[in-house]
């Protein structure tokens, strides 16, 4: 890894002190038992990748890229957060998973009813959280980025029934379930910052390529050993269709195609079945071609992201895009 996490932050370090104990503080509630279970989320952040798109963004489309960034942009981070953090609490009760980033999940300690309204209480307070102040545009980015990631759930439970998911159908999945998020960080740290429409899209667009790289990455996972929290082939075993799959299987023959979508449909877990698979996209050439379109959205990132003023904002969302096709978890 090129950069550390630490390095990337340096331009923003101040700001994402500050938005850690703002978010404590919007997360604090009267009823003990919600307190406790807001505690536990808290203390279960993860890298904390979107405050920082949020800030960086901010910096870098601002006038002045030193001068402290106003008070939108720290709600604007929140509200992501909030309504990011009550899509995870509700995708655990769907899945039935007890587990989240190696914690469990609210769901497995405190039961599906009081999960569910976690989660809408979560919703609540974002919403709550831009109404009191007005922010009816921050709002609307990241409502937009919420209803997209519902219909990319949909789309690929639809077509996982059927295994007829083709590349431009897979690329919208990402784009709604994954890129649609750090799009809208990216386009609330514009929009926050005060910047014209034209350059809240331009920053929304920067962080839809910076998304599709992501997710591209996260599916390259499922193919190796690295240590990222799920085991390898889970997306196998769950009768997911990623891109190096989906790209293995229209170079494949008729005959090759037909087993493998059987190995794929019927794996019932089985590792031989799911290892068959994994070899058969190794072979095919499947990882290459995803590595390739991994790389083709990064450049496409960096090129709209070239075309803002220079400064050390840009320079570290620069390395927040390497980082996010280097990360090994």
């Amino acid at each position: 890894m090129r950069y550390s996490l630490d390095d990337i932050q340096a331009p923003i370090a101040a700001e994402m002190q500050e938005f850690e104990t703002k978010f404590r503080q919007s997360m604090q509630t009267r009823v003990m038992l919600l307190d406790k279970i807001m505690g536990y989320i808290i203390k279960r952040k993860g890298k904390q990748l979107r405050p920082m798109f949020v800030f960086l963004t901010a910096h870098t489309v601002s006038a002045d890229p030193t001068a402290p960034l106003p008070e939108a942009s720290f709600r604007g981070a929140a509200l992501i957060e909030l309504l990011h953090t009550a899509t995870l609490v509700h995708d655990d009760v769907v899945d039935d998973s007890n587990y989240r980033r190696g914690f469990f999940s609210i769901n497995a300690l405190w039961k599906n009813k009081i999960a569910v309204l976690v989660g809408d209480y979560l919703l609540s307070r974002g919403m709550a959280l831009a109404l009191e102040n007005d922010d009816f545009d921050l709002l609307k980015i990241v409502n937009n980025a919420v209803r997209e990631l519902s219909e990319g759930e949909l789309l690929q439970i639809e077509k996982a029934r059927r295994l007829d998911i083709t590349e431009d159908v897979y690329f919208d999945i990402i784009r709604q379930k994954t890129a649609s998020l750090i799009a809208s960080c990216t386009a609330v740290g514009a929009s926050s910052a005060g910047a014209d429409k034209a350059t809240v899209e331009r920053a929304r667009l920067f962080g839809e390529k910076v998304g599709m790289a992501f997710q591209i990455k996260d599916d390259l996972f499922d193919y190796g050993t690295a240590e990222i929290g799920k085991p390898v082939g889970i997306d196998i075993k769950e009768k997911k269709m990623t891109l190096p799959l989906i790209h293995a299987l229209r170079e494949a023959s008729w005959l090759q195609k037909r087993r493998i979508i059987y190995n794929v449909q019927n794996n019932d877990g089985r590792s031989d079945r799911v290892q068959a698979v994994i070899e058969f996209v190794k072979k095919s050439g499947g990882l290459d071609y995803a590595i390739e379109c991994m790389t083709r959205f990064r450049d496409e990132a960096l090129e709209i992201l070239n075309t803002f003023p220079e400064s050390p904002a840009r320079t570290s969302l620069a390395q927040l895009i390497d980082y996010t096709i280097e990360r090994e978890k």
